[in-house]
């Protein structure tokens, strides 16, 4: 067998379960992710409670490199770590903050939630955590066998996210050969973070292509469209839903709304009323003009956050601040909270949680609602969407991937068909606007190959579904033809794609 060679154990039939392993040499290998398989990513293990369980061997893996936080990338670190694996784990700085709070919540929902068991847990894994700093090369192996060292780039997906470089040179004087694994890439421009860089070569590249086949707005026509939508839905008097990862996503519409209003309040003045039962301190918001239009007061518009986990990890980002990008900090400095503005109202206990959802459903306030989960198959949104979704009022907006057999997925397709979506088997209607606002798309998946000085010669694409690959790997295609050179872009879906025609 020649080395290096890569095995996947998800997210290569599917968008969800990333985990990637990079055999190094016979006896030696490490892990990039190791994450939840959701949706129907997780239908074809079967229905058994055990389908997240790790069935490769351990052997010789000598670390876990982790290229971001979202639970489809380290959900499933709880059972490697009950499965023996005793490695360290490989993360970014911020992201070192970051995943003891997601580990935590995922051991809570899959092992126990006494407390005991959850700090000593959560010992564990906060001492197998190596916090590497970007642009830093990190000694994986290094002995008469081979060289390996790898390194953290900034990938612009959510706050600590990164794409992985791992340079194995097997004998002294010989070229080393380059493996990147993209991890999940953010759009340009994404709100909080710097940029991403594309590296500077690749031998063998391991990308991602959840949105291959697409081509996504620039970031101000993201928030122009933002805008449009809460709009729609404030001057029915709806409410707008947005169901949100708590990491990352929400985080950065947050960023986004507080801009958003910070700007409004610089052009009308804040109209002041006795603020909605259970709403803590926001205000009635809507105003008649003269000709009995509505018009709507954004900065007394509430911005409810009704997720405890998401919640905390938006106190966590202003201790990230050093990562936050250039513009972020500026309005830091101005006196902003672009985190934890005076509309912003978060909701902790299940209780508060029920009187907000009464409250909208019957008194025709409008309102934005972010609440998790991102794909709407658990979590506090399901509660609003089984009250709302029948309502043509209300809108819901979709920021984050939705996997396919997620009732996300389901709203998101069939919604504009006025179609329906099963909670708990029972239908429910679809009457609600439904928007979406995507990620990385094939322009920026595809540049960040051809801006490489050195392009990579095998190209594995992960992450999606056969149309998403097809479309990318012929865009990546075509990019060498012109430039005349030879790619192997792998993908057990292209090949039967290509068999099939």
């Amino acid at each position: 067998m020649e080395y290096p060679h890569i095995t996947h154990h998800g997210a290569q039939e599917g968008v969800t379960g990333s985990c990637h392993q990079l055999h190094i040499s016979q006896h030696s290998s490490v892990l990039i992710d190791c994450g939840l398989f959701q949706g129907a990513d997780a239908s074809p293990l079967g229905a058994r409670a055990d389908h997240q369980l790790i069935e490769f061997p351990l052997d010789g893996i000598r670390a876990l490199i982790v290229t971001h936080v979202h639970a489809d990338h380290v959900g499933r670190i709880p059972y490697l770590l009950a499965a023996g694996f005793e490695g360290p784990i490989l993360c970014s700085e911020p992201s070192a903050k970051l995943l003891p709070i997601v580990l935590e919540d995922a051991f809570k929902l899959t092992f126990s939630r006494d407390q005991k068991q959850v700090e000593r847990y959560l010992t564990q894994v906060q001492e197998r955590i190596i916090a590497l700093p970007y642009d830093h090369w990190f000694t994986l192996q290094s002995d008469e066998e081979l060289e390996a060292k790898v390194r953290l780039q900034r990938a612009a997906h959510m706050l600590g996210s990164a794409y992985v470089e791992i340079d194995i040179q097997y004998s002294p004087g010989e070229a080393s050969t380059r493996v990147v694994f993209s991890g999940d890439l953010g759009a340009p421009g994404a709100p909080i973070l710097k940029p991403c860089i594309p590296p500077e070569r690749a031998d063998i590249l391991v990308l991602e292509s959840t949105y291959g086949d697409r081509l996504h707005e620039d970031r101000s026509t993201r928030r122009q469209r933002l805008e449009q939508v809460i709009e729609h839905a404030l001057a029915n008097n709806g409410t707008v839903l947005i169901p949100a990862f708590s990491v990352g996503r929400t985080q950065e519409l947050l960023y986004e709304l507080e801009d958003i209003i910070h700007s409004k309040k610089l052009d009308t003045p804040a109209r002041v009323s006795e603020p909605p039962v259970g709403a803590g301190h926001a205000r009635e918001n809507l105003q008649a003009t003269p000709n009995n239009q509505i018009e709507i007061d954004w900065p007394s518009l509430p911005i409810i956050l009704d997720s405890p986990l998401a919640s905390r990890f938006t106190q966590a980002y202003p201790e990230l601040k050093e990562h936050w990008n250039d513009e972020a900090q500026a309005r830091v400095q101005a006196g902003r909270r672009p985190l934890a503005f005076e509309q912003l109202i978060t909701v902790d206990s299940h209780a508060d949680h029920q009187k907000i959802l009464n409250h909208l459903v019957s008194s025709a306030r409008p309102a934005i609602v972010i609440a998790g989960n991102g794909m709407c198959s658990s979590g506090r949104i399901v509660n609003y969407l089984k009250a709302m979704l029948g309502d043509p009022r209300h809108d819901v907006l979709f920021v984050g991937y939705q996997a396919k057999g997620t009732p996300g997925h389901a709203i998101q397709r069939f919604g504009p068909r006025n179609g329906y979506v099963e909670f708990d088997g029972q239908r429910y209607d679809i009457r609600a606007g439904v928007h979406s606002i995507g990620g990385a798309d094939q322009a920026g998946l595809v540049s960040f190959v051809t801006q490489m000085n050195d392009w990579p010669s095998q190209i594995r694409l992960v992450h999606d579904d056969k149309k998403a690959r097809v479309g990318l790997a012929k865009a990546l295609e075509e990019r060498y033809v012109r430039r005349r050179m030879n790619v192997d872009i792998y993908s057990s879906r292209i090949l039967d794609a290509n068999a099939a025609e």
